[in-house]
């Protein structure tokens, strides 16, 4: 069976958290500490920093830089860092592409400019002024209930055009625009909605950047392998038994969620920024029993 090329920014990446100590601070060392583990021992391939899920709209520029430089200072050549530089702004959108470039980043992670909805005309400038701004890859980031504005199949072929733009993280929800897009372009394509994981490979799909990867990026990976073994009744098992990871970690706002699981493996995370709150003692309660259920353990150092 024909398995498709890995995507041109690997096949299991997480969207990572940003610690914070408890005054709100940045925990470089904890963000080092976390990003090490997610390789070393949950075998990521890439890091997505500064985006949705590491609190990217509460850190300024210059923390965005920090946390690219000692994150790639942890992994090192074991895995890629992709930064997160989308803005609603597209003139602030390349200065952070070029920080990015400057601390060190492997790629970059543009989203759709929010709150602004602008047409599709001004999707494509945008998208192109960041990715004519460095030298680094791009993946776009569509994810409309967010933005706002979805980027439709002839944008993301004419996107696709330019010599770095090389990948979409799809977070639509619209499995007839992916499989009309990736068969009209040639785009790494990434799940950004753990739910639709299977779904989307299941369409041709490289691989995903996730939020669950934090607790079952090692699961994730067997899962692709599974897929594009042939083996989809494996693959279907697998995805079944990390429903509840999926479902558990997105009863709230996902990085709440995410930060109190790490909290509870006791694992670099801490507090979230305003206006993001900390779980409740009852959120954690049933997240507990939605990771056991998921087979998730709490008790790794």
């Amino acid at each position: 069976m024909p398995v498709p090329p890995v995507g041109p920014v690997g096949a299991v990446l997480t969207a990572m958290v940003t610690p914070f100590a408890a005054d709100g601070s940045l925990d470089l060392a904890g963000a080092q500490r976390l990003a090490a583990y997610l390789v070393d021992d949950l075998g990521n391939d890439g890091l997505l920093v500064n985006g949705t899920t590491g609190e990217a709209p509460t850190t300024t520029d210059d923390e965005k830089a920090q946390v690219i430089r000692a994150v790639k200072e942890a992994v090192g050549d074991r895995a890629s860092v992709m930064a997160g530089v989308g803005t609603y702004d597209t003139a602030h959108s390349v200065h952070l592409a070029r920080e990015a470039a400057n601390a060190g980043a492997d790629s970059l992670l543009v989203v759709s400019p929010y709150y602004s909805r602008p047409p599709q005309e001004g999707l494509l400038h945008h998208f192109r002024a960041v990715a004519d701004a460095t030298d680094l890859p791009v993946t776009l980031y569509d994810i409309p209930k967010r933005t706002g504005v979805a980027i439709e199949v002839e944008t993301l072929v004419r996107l696709s055009e330019h010599p770095r733009i090389v990948a979409n993280k799809d977070a639509k929800g619209d499995l007839e625009a992916a499989q009309w897009a990736m068969a009209r372009c040639d785009l790494g394509w990434y799940s950004g909605d753990d739910m639709l994981n299977l779904p989307l490979l299941s369409v041709g799909a490289n691989g995903f950047i996730s939020v669950v990867g934090h607790l079952v990026a090692d699961r994730l990976r067997q899962l692709i392998t599974a897929f594009y073994s042939g083996d989809v009744c494996e693959a279907v098992g697998i995805n079944r038994s990390l429903l509840p990871v999926y479902t558990g970690i997105f009863r709230t706002q996902g990085a709440i969620l995410t930060k109190a699981a790490l909290n509870l493996q006791g694992l670099p995370a801490g507090p979230m920024r305003s206006p993001l709150i900390d779980a409740t003692a009852d959120q954690i309660e049933q997240l507990e029993r939605d990771l056991r259920a998921g087979g998730v353990r709490l008790d790794r150092p």
